[in-house]
C-alpha cells in the first residue's frame, strides 16, 4: 500500500498514458494544423519514422560515426548460440557485454550478460532482433536533447538529464534486498531483480561496499533522473553540435552518452553515445523529483512544438508524412514489439 501511495503522490511515476493527457490535445491541434496525424516522420529523415516507432537501433547506430559508439552486432531472432559467440569473437566484444532489443521499450530487455549461458538464455528467450555492444567503462551518463530547425546552421541543447544508477551501498549488516526496500524507488524493481539475481539478493553487503544493481541509466528501471540543464555551456553546445552534424539529416532528438567527466565531455573526450533517440525522445529532465508536473507539460509542449516546426520544413524542401494507411499499420507493428518486449 505505502509503494501504491508513493506512486500516486509522485507524477513521475504515472502511466505514460496519464501523463500525455493535455499533450494529446496539442498534437491534435498541430495534426490538423499539418494535415496528418504522422507528420513526425519528416522531423528526422533518414531515421525510418523519424524515430517515432519502429525505428532500428541498429540503423540508427549505422549513420552515427563508429568512434562514438560501442561496438555493436545486429542478432536475428533465432541464431545459434555458435554464429552469435562467433560474430562476438570476430567483432572483438567481451564479457561482460550488453544486450538489448534492436526495436526498443524504454529499456526493457536491456540486460548485462556474463557468460555464454546467460547469453544463451537471453538468445532463446527473444522474440525479437537484439544488439550485442561492447560494455561502455564510463561510469557516468546524460541525456542531452538536441534541436536543430533546417533553415539554422546551429543546433542547440534544450535540456540535459543526469542520471544516478540502482546502487545500494552495504552497511555490514543488511541484505542486498534489505537496502533495496529502504528507498521506494528501488523497491519498485524488486520482483524484476529476484528474477534477475535470484539468491544474489541475500548476501550482506560489508560497510561501504557498494553495487549497481541496473548498469544503465533508465528511469523504468530505477534510475533517478536529475534536472542539469544548467550544465549547458556553449563549449558544451559546440560539442554536441558538432556531433550531431555527422548524422545525416538528423534535428531532433536525444543523446544518452555515458562520459568519464564533465570537463572531457565539453571537449569531446571519453564519451560513447549508448543511444541516440529520434522523433519519441522525451526531454527526460521533466522527471527529476523536484520538477511540478505544470513544468513538464510545459517542456513536453515545448519539445513538440520544435518537433512540429522542424516537420513542416522538411516537408516544405520534399520531406513526406507517412502515409496515414501506412502510419497505422507500423503503429500497431510497434504496439505488437512492445508487447514482446515488455512481456520479455
Amino acid at each position: 500500500m505505502k509503494l501504491l501511495i508513493h506512486k500516486i503522490t509522485n507524477w513521475e511515476y504515472w502511466p505514460f498514458q496519464v501523463l500525455y493527457v493535455p499533450i494529446y490535445f496539442l498534437w491534435a491541434y498541430y495534426s490538423i494544423r499539418a494535415r496528418s496525424i504522422f507528420f513526425f516522420n519528416a522531423s528526422n529523415p533518414k531515421i525510418k519514422n523519424g524515430g517515432f516507432m519502429m525505428e532500428s537501433k541498429k540503423q540508427i547506430y549505422d549513420l552515427i560515426p563508429k568512434e562514438y559508439y560501442p561496438k555493436t552486432i545486429l542478432v536475428k531472432q533465432n541464431t545459434d548460440l555458435k554464429n552469435i559467440v562467433d560474430a562476438i569473437v570476430e567483432n572483438k566484444i567481451y564479457f561482460p557485454l550488453i544486450a538489448k532489443p534492436d526495436i526498443g521499450l524504454r529499456g526493457s530487455g536491456v540486460k548485462k550478460i556474463k557468460t555464454v549461458c546467460e547469453l544463451n538464455t537471453y538468445a532463446e528467450k527473444a522474440n525479437f532482433d537484439f544488439l550485442i555492444q561492447d560494455l561502455i567503462p564510463f561510469k557516468k551518463e546524460f541525456g542531452i536533447f538536441y534541436v536543430r530547425h533546417p533553415l539554422e546552421k546551429q543546433g542547440k541543447i534544450t535540456g540535459i538529464v543526469s542520471k544516478e544508477f540502482l546502487i545500494v551501498t552495504g552497511d555490514g549488516n543488511s541484505t542486498i534486498e534489505d537496502l533495496i526496500c529502504k528507498t521506494p524507488r528501488f523497491q519498485l524493481q524488486l520482483e524484476v531483480l529476484k528474477e534477475e539475481y535470484g539468491d544474489q539478493l541475500q548476501r550482506v553487503l560489508q560497510k561501504d561496499e557498494a553495487i549497481n544493481l541496473v548498469p544503465f541509466g533508465n528511469h523504468a528501471r530505477g534510475a533517478k533522473f536529475l534536472d542539469g540543464s544548467n550544465l549547458i555551456t556553449p563549449k558544451l553546445t559546440a560539442t554536441i553540435d558538432e556531433i550531431a552534424q555527422q548524422i545525416p539529416e538528423f534535428y531532433f532528438g536525444r543523446f544518452d552518452i555515458m562520459y568519464n567527466n564533465f570537463e572531457e565531455l565539453e571537449r569531446g573526450e571519453n564519451f560513447q553515445i549508448v543511444e541516440l533517440n529520434g522523433a519519441a525522445s522525451e526531454p527526460t529532465h521533466i522527471y527529476d523529483p523536484n520538477h511540478s508536473i505544470w513544468f513538464a507539460w510545459k517542456e513536453l509542449a515545448r519539445h513538440i512544438t520544435f518537433m512540429y516546426e522542424i516537420s513542416i520544413e522538411n516537408h516544405k524542401r520534399g520531406v513526406p508524412y507517412l502515409d496515414h494507411k501506412e502510419g497505422i499499420r507500423e503503429y500497431k507493428l510497434h504496439l505488437a514489439q512492445n508487447n514482446k518486449i515488455a512481456n520479455f
